[in-house]
């Protein structure tokens, strides 16, 4: 298991880039997941799916196995499943650096992120775009990671919601607030155009899937994505 940086020691003005592996080309995951770390990624955002909570299926603890022993780069596991606590230990044993829960999914979201931190994980909360920020302020004093999501969740290539800003910025603002340092990260829409949008509203760490893996040269979209985030 390759552990995610605490956010306290990363230089701030550094945004991650965590590349989406549900954009890849499942057939040669692995020479693409190579080419991201090579292009200069952060992290590889794994989107977890049970077609339960959003109507679509994805990878299982098989592939977060596979990942762990291939690359170097840090597993940011997203669950987007109904019932995270049927998940949390496959995918601990399976290597992930980081497990992230939806606020709107079932059981009790605070005893399973302390669950979590006692594994040795950081673990952090998603909201859905309708979801509202304060929703999380009873969570800030154990997360290390909040997770925007800048589209609806289920499916990859959506386009960025206009509405994300505002509640990127409040969540920032939250943040703020705790005094603690929680990373701000955003998934939905993410390509050159729109990150700048992302980072200025107070992201942190942008997940990207089409526009990484969905282009013919991985190195250079990511380099035009990282490229965005330093105009701002």
């Amino acid at each position: 298991m390759i552990k995610l940086p605490a956010r306290a020691d990363w230089p701030k003005d550094n945004t991650i880039i965590a590349p989406s592996i549900l954009s890849a080309n499942q057939l040669i995951l692995g020479e693409q997941i190579k080419q991201a770390q090579q292009g200069g990624a952060d992290w590889l955002h794994i989107d977890i799916m049970d077609g339960h909570f959003v109507p679509n299926l994805s990878f299982g603890p098989a592939t977060v196995k596979a990942i762990d022993g291939f690359t170097t780069l840090a597993q940011d596991v997203h669950l987007m499943v109904e019932k995270p606590a049927d998940f949390i230990e496959p995918f601990i044993k399976a290597g992930a650096s980081s497990l992230t829960l939806h606020i709107e999914s079932k059981g009790d979201i605070r005893k399973l992120i302390e669950g979590i931190k006692d594994k040795g994980l950081s673990c952090g909360i998603s909201i859905k775009p309708d979801t509202k920020p304060c929703d999380i302020a009873p969570y800030v004093d154990l997360i290390d990671l909040i997770l925007v999501m800048s589209v609806y969740p289920g499916f990859g290539g959506q386009a960025f919601l206009a509405s994300s800003p505002k509640q990127i910025s409040d969540i920032r603002e939250i943040i703020k607030t705790s005094g603690r340092g929680i990373w701000l990260e955003v998934d939905g829409g993410i390509n050159k155009d729109t990150a700048a949008k992302a980072v200025e509203a107070g992201a942190d760490a942008l997940v990207a899937g089409n526009a990484v893996f969905g282009q013919s040269d991985i190195k250079q979209a990511i380099a035009q994505i990282r490229q965005a985030t330093e105009l701002k």
